[in-house]
């Protein structure tokens, strides 16, 4: 990277991630914490071993022991096989608990009785289980605030705490920008099999100037969409999302019409490009050719699309 701050941060990894110490990531979502947890792992001891994520906010609380410990056979109803958890997989290896802040009050007691003497049981079992694993945890918000909001354990806040760094938002390091809009640019067309996306000088403005709320997962949803959507063409300015170009203009993207073809940049890519397509053919009233000119493709492009669309039905 070309910010000062993300190279400070590298640096620190590496000198961090052969010393087998916790880290404590806060930071945007979509900042890459998960990213930079995993590149803690390839650059410690640890690399030949695990690196299993997970979740806290994704997890059903009901769910959640199962599937940090795992389960044994008949431990409930459902439990017709054995389950190996999270903790387990990860022996050898690092453990990646990403949005602890999220992980319910009971398991945060059960997580620190782990932690303590790193042994546990599965659900319904009765023998201890060792595991050798290192932990990196990431947050959205400094857990202090969440200890003393009631939300999170002091206990576990400072068994946890471990060496803690902050992962700058992607507005504050612009210098970044370019960079990643070609690596994504790169991996996307390789991924689609289509060419790089290239980018008129203006939309590489506009994409400069927009504060990216969504960080490098948004920008990478953006490079996505702009790779399944364009033809082997120069990106213009009309074929950014409407979020991106409302917030250039000083607008609040939510208060785009129904004439604009808007997309939540946090769907799923093949909602987000039907969502467009749809829109289109409504506005042009089935015309496929005048879908085709007004998303700036070929008539080629939109046939394909609603064809493998009817096939998949």
């Amino acid at each position: 990277m070309r910010s000062r701050a993300m190279r400070e941060l590298d640096r620190t990894l590496r000198t961090i991630a052969p010393k087998d110490v916790g880290v404590a990531l806060i930071g945007e979502s979509g900042t890459g914490k998960e990213v930079l947890a995993r590149r803690v792992h390839d650059l410690s001891l640890r690399r030949a071993g695990p690196f299993v994520p997970i979740n806290c906010a994704a997890v059903p609380e009901a769910l959640f022991e199962s599937e940090l410990f795992g389960h044994e056979k008949g431990a409930f109803t459902g439990a017709t096989e054995r389950l190996h958890g999270k903790i387990e997989a990860a022996n050898g290896g690092t453990l990646f608990l990403d949005e602890i802040g999220e992980m319910p009050l009971s398991m945060q007691a059960k997580l620190l009785r782990f932690l303590e003497n790193r042994k546990f049981m599965r659900v319904g079992g009765t023998v201890k289980i060792s595991v050798d694993a290192r932990l990196i945890v990431a947050t959205l918000r400094p857990l202090d605030q969440e200890v003393r909001a009631g939300r999170f354990r002091a206990d576990l806040y400072y068994r946890i705490q471990g060496i803690t760094l902050s992962v700058p938002p992607l507005r504050e390091r612009s210098a970044d920008l370019s960079l990643l809009v070609e690596q994504f640019a790169q991996e996307l067309a390789a991924r689609h099999g289509v060419k790089p996306a290239r980018m008129t000088r203006a939309a590489a403005e506009m994409l400069r100037s927009h504060d990216w709320p969504g960080n490098v997962r948004e920008l990478r949803n953006v490079m996505e969409l702009l790779a399944v959507l364009r033809d082997d063409r120069k990106v213009r300015v009309q074929d950014l999302p409407a979020a991106v170009r409302a917030a250039a203009r000083g607008e609040d993207a939510r208060t785009a019409e129904s004439e604009t073809l808007e997309i939540s940049l946090t769907d799923p890519l093949e909602r987000s490009v039907e969502r467009i397509y749809d829109t289109a053919l409504r506005l042009e009233r089935g015309n496929r050719s005048r879908v085709a000119h007004r998303l700036g493709v070929s008539i080629r492009t939109v046939q394909r699309h609603f064809a493998t669309r009817t096939r998949a039905r």
